[in-house]
């Protein structure tokens, strides 16, 4: 795990310094030292209860503390030590944002020490690949040929090639989603393939690819000519279905312009038909971002004009209960002002209850809390906005030390 902490030196701090007056308590403290030998914690701690106390740091203290000494960095750096962390504190999860539409260099958002971090992502070329995470991994597909597929954690770097994945080579749109079970580390990706049939722009051949990490193989799960409706590029695994968005190829009414669709991964029926487990999306949308809150169906959604449901006036987030949606929140107007000039489609995860929005026009942060249900701007981030026309993307992953994409907690180094 050589090099794992380097990030850790270049984060950005905007808290300020402070210092404690214990007053009489200190003096106290003094007087007894002098009486007493120096004896340092540390040298009569075990590593056992030592690694139950680095246990509970935050990922970016317990990567510093594997610079702090050889001894720490030894248990840190430890097998058994990466999988009592699992056990130990809940991480919230970061936020990567990329600071260019070229390279894939970017700061990640801490919201426990409230500072973003460099990171430098591996595998990824550009910022407009595809990307998906679930439980610490992340996946990265290449947003041309869509055959270069990657698995890996951003925080010890642990990555992984996949072979390339069935089905059409150049499909017009892809939805790539991952889910990682917590208990073995197994993990599942599925792609969503839409292409246009030849001269026939209402009618568009679907495919549904999985790649299973215990047998290393992808499957074609179901193909399927869809009539007046198209998939894009946003889909989510909740809980063993699969769900995805499409998108209305008609003149239907703004209200039909999108909608949801599921897949159970489970029976991987390749003989249903997709349409029958249309579910309509509760408002007009401008654009809707589906995300996975603790095996709940999230979508964030921009809500469009009555008159004009193309443009923006507001962001809501829904639960999806059966086959109803439920409304949790909507963005208060001093936050939907406060990005400025907000586009009609924009950026937004999120895992366990932590959901992130993100304007495409600047570097802004918005959290919500769904436990709360708080609205939170993040630290300013030290992107800077060069010129008019940059645009700014990211996305959330679970900052985890214990998890590789290697396809089992028996297989990592």
């Amino acid at each position: 795990m050589e090099g794992e902490t380097s990030w850790v030196n270049h984060c950005f701090d905007d808290r300020k310094s402070y210092t404690r007056d214990f007053g009489s308590f200190s003096e106290v403290r003094e007087e007894v030292n002098k009486e007493v030998a120096t004896v340092s914690v540390d040298s009569i701690l075990p590593n056992d209860l030592l690694e139950r106390i680095l246990a509970y740091l935050p990922i970016a203290s317990i990567l510093r503390a594997g610079s702090v000494c050889k001894r720490w960095h030894e248990i840190v750096s430890s097998k058994r030590f990466l999988w009592n962390n699992s056990h130990a504190l809940s991480q919230k999860s970061w936020y990567f944002m990329f600071t260019s539409s070229d390279d894939p260099m970017g700061y990640a958002y801490d919201p426990i020490f409230r500072k973003w971090y460099s990171i430098e992502l591996p595998c990824i070329n550009t910022s407009n690949w595809f990307v998906t995470s679930s439980s610490g991994l992340v996946c990265f597909m290449d947003s041309d040929s869509r055959s270069e597929l990657y698995v890996c954690n951003p925080i010890t770097k642990w990555f992984k090639r996949l072979e390339e994945p069935p089905g059409l080579k150049f499909s017009d749109y892809s939805a790539l989603a991952i889910s990682v079970d917590r208990m073995t580390h197994h993990y599942t990706i599925s792609i969503v393939k839409s292409k246009q049939v030849p001269g026939n722009f209402f009618q568009w051949d679907l495919s549904i690819h999985i790649y299973d990490s215990e047998t290393m193989v992808w499957v074609t799960a179901l193909t399927e000519a869809m009539t007046g409706w198209r998939a894009g590029d946003e889909s989510v695994i909740c809980d063993g279905v699969l769900y995805f968005l499409i998108y209305s190829t008609g003149s239907g009414m703004p209200e039909n312009r999108h909608g949801l669709i599921m897949y159970n991964l489970s029976s991987r029926s390749s003989h249903c038909l997709l349409i029958r487990s249309f579910i309509p999306v509760p408002c007009p949308l401008t654009c809707g971002r589906l995300m996975n809150l603790k095996g709940k169906l999230v979508m964030v959604g921009g809500i469009g004009k009555h008159d004009r449901p193309d443009i923006i006036k507001g962001i809501g987030i829904w639960v999806l209960n059966g086959k109803e949606w439920q409304e949790v929140a909507r963005m208060p107007h001093k936050f939907f002002q406060g990005f400025g000039e907000f586009d009609d489609v924009f950026a937004s995860s999120g895992t366990d209850d932590l959901i992130y929005i993100q304007s495409y026009g600047a570097p802004h942060l918005l959290g919500f809390n769904m436990n709360l249900k708080q609205w939170k701007w993040s630290q300013k981030c030290p992107v800077v906005k060069r010129f008019p026309l940059q645009l700014f993307t990211g996305f959330c992953f679970e900052p985890r030390l214990e998890i590789a994409p290697f396809g089992g907690i028996d297989k990592f180094a």
